[in-house]
C-alpha cells in the first residue's frame, strides 16, 4: 500500500469515528441494528437543565391542579379526577409535543412569517371585542374560555420584536426607524387588549417588548421616554377603569391594616399563614373550598404556600430563577441576534409572567389575573409558553450543531496537519545515512 493510499484509507477512518460520535451509529459488520440519526442528534443537542426545570415545573402544577380540583370535580362530575385533571394532562401531552415539533425545526424558519403572524394575531384581537365571550367580566377569549388571543398576543410580539430587532438593516436607537415603529406595534397590541379589558396581559406585552428593545441597543433617553409614555398610558387606563381604581385603593389600604386588602390578597396571605415552613400538606389546603376564587390558575401559588409551605414555595421560585439563568445562558450561545433576542424574549416573558403572579399572592402589588407558567390550569396559556421554550431549544440546538460541525472540521485539519508533518521528518531513501555514504 502506498503512502497516499494508507493516508487516505486512516483519513476515511477517522471521519467515519467522528460521525459516528456525533450520532451515527456502527458500520452494519459490527452486528447490530443502526438507531435513527434523527433521534439520537435531538437528544444529544437538547439542553438538559433547560428541559429538566421544565419537568419538574410541569410535574408540580400537574400536583397542585389535582390538589386544588378534586372536590370542585368530585362534587360536580362525580370523580376526583373528572375534568380538571384529565384536561390538565391533556394540555400537557399536547404542550409537550409542540415544544418538541419546535424544538426539532430550525428557529430561523419561522422568521419570515413573524409580520404575518402578528397581523393575524391582530386581526384575533380584534375579533375577539365583537365575537368573543364574556367571563368573569371580560370579554377575552373564544371556545368556553380554552383559546385567549391575548396570551397569543404575549407570544407572538416576542417573535415579531426578536425578527425585527434582529435585522441588519433595523436602526433601534433611531427615533424615526426605532423608537416610532416599537411605539406603534406595542401601543396597537396592548391597546386591544386593554380594550376587553385585560391590564395585566397588556402589561406584560409591554414591558417583555421593552426588555428586549432595551437589550437590542435602544438609547437610554429614549428607554426613559417610553417609561414615561407608558406610566402617563397607565394612569389614563386607572382613570377610565373603575375596577382598576378599587384594587389600587384596596391595594393602599391593605399596606396600613391587612385586612383592609381586598378578598383575593386577603385569602391568599390566609393560606400562606396557615401553610408556616412545611405547609399542612398535600391536599389538605382549606382555602381552596370556595375561600380563594380560581384556586387552579391564578391563585396556585397560594395553595402551593399552603399545602407545603414556605419550603415548598421556595423551591418553584429557585425553579425560576434557574430558568432564567438558564434563558440567559442559551441566548449567549445564539448564532445570531435573531436567536439571541428570542431567548431573552422568552425568558424574560416567563419570568415576568411568574413575579407578577407571586407578587400578587403575597400582596406586594394590587390583585391582578395572570396564570403561574407551567403550573397554572389553563390549555392555550401552557401551549404557548411551551412553544417558546421549544423555541429556545431550537437555538440552542443550531449553536451545538454548528460548534460541533466547526470541532469536526477542527480535527480533520488537524489531522491532515499532522499526516504532512510526520510525511515532511520522513526520510527518503537518498536522505539515509547509508545511502549517502555510498555515494561517496
Amino acid at each position: 500500500m502506498t503512502e497516499r493510499a494508507f493516508h487516505d484509507s486512516r483519513q476515511r477512518r477517522i471521519r467515519r469515528r467522528i460521525r459516528r460520535g456525533a450520532g451515527f451509529t456502527a458500520a452494519a459488520d459490527e452486528g447490530h441494528r443502526p438507531l435513527s440519526f434523527q433521534r439520537r442528534r435531538l437528544l444529544a443537542t437538547l439542553d438538559k437543565p433547560m428541559v429538566a426545570v421544565v419537568v419538574l415545573l410541569l410535574a408540580i402544577g400537574s400536583l397542585m391542579v389535582f390538589s386544588s380540583t378534586w372536590d370542585w370535580s368530585n362534587s360536580t362530575y362525580g370523580s376526583a379526577t373528572g375534568f380538571f385533571i384529565e384536561e390538565h394532562l391533556r394540555n400537557v401531552v399536547l404542550a409537550t409535543l409542540a415544544l418538541i415539533i419546535f424544538a426539532t425545526v430550525d428557529y430561523r424558519f419561522w422568521k419570515k412569517f413573524a409580520f404575518w403572524l402578528l397581523l393575524m394575531t391582530i386581526v384575533l384581537l380584534v375579533a375577539v371585542l365583537e365575537f368573543g365571550e364574556v367571563r368573569f367580566g371580560a370579554q377575552r377569549s373564544f371556545a368556553g374560555g380554552r383559546f385567549q388571543p391575548g396570551e397569543l398576543a404575549e407570544f407572538i410580539i416576542v417573535l415579531y420584536m426578536a425578527a425585527w430587532l434582529g435585522s441588519k438593516n433595523t436602526r433601534v436607537d433611531s427615533v424615526f426607524h426605532g423608537l416610532l415603529p416599537f411605539l406603534v406595534v406595542v401601543g396597537a397590541v396592548s391597546f386591544l387588549i386593554v380594550d376587553q379589558p385585560d391590564i395585566s396581559s397588556a402589561a406584560i406585552v409591554a414591558l417583555t417588548a421593552s426588555v428586549m428593545y432595551f437589550v437590542a441597543g435602544a438609547n437610554l433617553i429614549q428607554m426613559a421616554a417610553v417609561g414615561g409614555i407608558a406610566g402617563a398610558v397607565s394612569l389614563v387606563v386607572i382613570e377610565s377603569w373603575p375596577y382598576a381604581q378599587r384594587r389600587i385603593a384596596d391595594f393602599v389600604a391593605g399596606f396600613n391594616d391587612v385586612t383592609l386588602s381586598d378578598y383575593h390578597t386577603l385569602q391568599a396571605i390566609t393560606a400562606f399563614l396557615r401553610g408556616g415552613w412545611f405547609g399542612v400538606g398535600i391536599g389538605h389546603s382549606e382555602q381552596k373550598f370556595g375561600a380563594l376564587p380560581a384556586p387552579h390558575t391564578d391563585s396556585i401559588f397560594a395553595i402551593i404556600g399552603e399545602e407545603l409551605g414556605v419550603m415548598g414555595a421556595a423551591i418553584v421560585v429557585t425553579l425560576y430563577i434557574v430558568f432564567a439563568i438558564r434563558g440567559f445562558q442559551l441566548a449567549r450561545r445564539a448564532q445570531d441576534s435573531f436567536g439571541a433576542l428570542l431567548c431573552v424574549g422568552f425568558t424574560s416573558w416567563v419570568i415576568i409572567q411568574a413575579l407578577l403572579n407571586i407578587a400578587v399572592m403575597t400582596g406586594a402589588i394590587p390583585s391582578t389575573g395572570v396564570p403561574l407558567p407551567f403550573i397554572s390550569f389553563g390549555g392555550s396559556s401552557l401551549m404557548v409558553v411551551m412553544i417558546g421554550v421549544g423555541l429556545m431549544l431550537s437555538v440552542n440546538r443550531i449553536a451545538t450543531r454548528q460548534k460541533s460541525s466547526s470541532e469536526r472540521r477542527s480535527d480533520i485539519a488537524s489531522f491532515d496537519r499532522s499526516w504532512r508533518n510526520r510525511r515532511a521528518r520522513l526520510s527518503r531513501a537518498g536522505d539515509r545515512p547509508s545511502a549517502i555514504a555510498g555515494q561517496q
